[in-house]
């Protein structure tokens, strides 16, 4: 197909690039380095928000430790002693409770390079969840009922509290990014258009906050065996993108 135009003959198809290629430099005055200022006129900020929140709950791991002349005699006391323990945790109501670990191993003494079987090491343990206030007085308990040791325990706030936490970490972060991108555009007298972009980063569940063993081993020398919580902290990090 041929289009006329005064006294050129062209393609149609070659005019319709060339009319096509106009448009967009009169759109730009032709100047094509203004569509790339365009491009590149943007703020990219990171805000961070931080909220903490009390642990009102913790995590518990005990069990019970026996030695014996025979793998039997030691299975048999390990599993006598767990059961009334699981009896006594279940009748003060604590949460999810499931056994975490339960091993029996042959126990050697060495002397001058020689070994000499002495007997047989058995273990069961169990991890639950109480509300921290209560667990002090329910590890005196735990032991009475024939737990012989105490592996430790960790802090941890509600499901709940941390949802909301997690949330208020985003809110915080956004605010913070914002309030960046004012700061910098203010002093350079220039106005924010439009968010280009909104990146999300952290809010992530925190880890529960545990409680060192040397910590642990001195408070449990006390007549009564302190436990006290503390507080998780929740982090964000928001990124803005923002065309001026």
């Amino acid at each position: 197909m041929i289009m006329k135009i005064g006294q050129i003959t062209l393609p149609c198809q070659r005019f319709l690039i060339t009319f096509a290629i106009a448009s967009w430099l009169s759109l730009v005055g032709m100047n094509p380095a203004m569509a790339q200022e365009q491009v590149l006129r943007t703020l990219t900020v990171t805000g961070q928000g931080i909220e903490r929140i009390p642990t009102t709950l913790t995590q518990v791991q005990l069990g019970v430790e026996i030695q014996g002349k025979t793998a039997t005699e030691v299975q048999k006391e390990v599993a006598k002693r767990t059961s009334a323990v699981v009896d006594f945790l279940r009748s003060r109501k604590v949460e999810r409770l499931q056994t975490s670990g339960i091993r029996l191993q042959p126990n050697y003494q060495y002397n001058n390079n020689e070994r000499r079987l002495m007997g047989y090491i058995g273990t069961n343990t169990v991890s639950f969840r109480l509300q921290t206030e209560q667990v002090g007085a329910l590890l005196d308990q735990a032991v009475k009922a024939g737990a012989t040791r105490i592996d430790g325990v960790s802090f941890t706030a509600t499901e709940e509290a941390i949802s909301v936490a997690q949330k208020e970490a985003l809110r915080l972060a956004t605010t913070d990014a914002q309030q960046q991108a004012d700061a910098v555009l203010g002093t350079l007298n220039f106005t924010a258009k439009e968010i280009v972009s909104i990146q999300v980063g952290g809010a992530d569940i925190p880890q529960p906050r545990m409680m060192q063993a040397a910590q642990f081993s001195r408070a449990a020398s006390e007549e009564s065996t302190p436990v006290i919580g503390g507080e998780q902290t929740v982090r964000a990090s928001v990124t803005l993108q923002i065309r001026y």
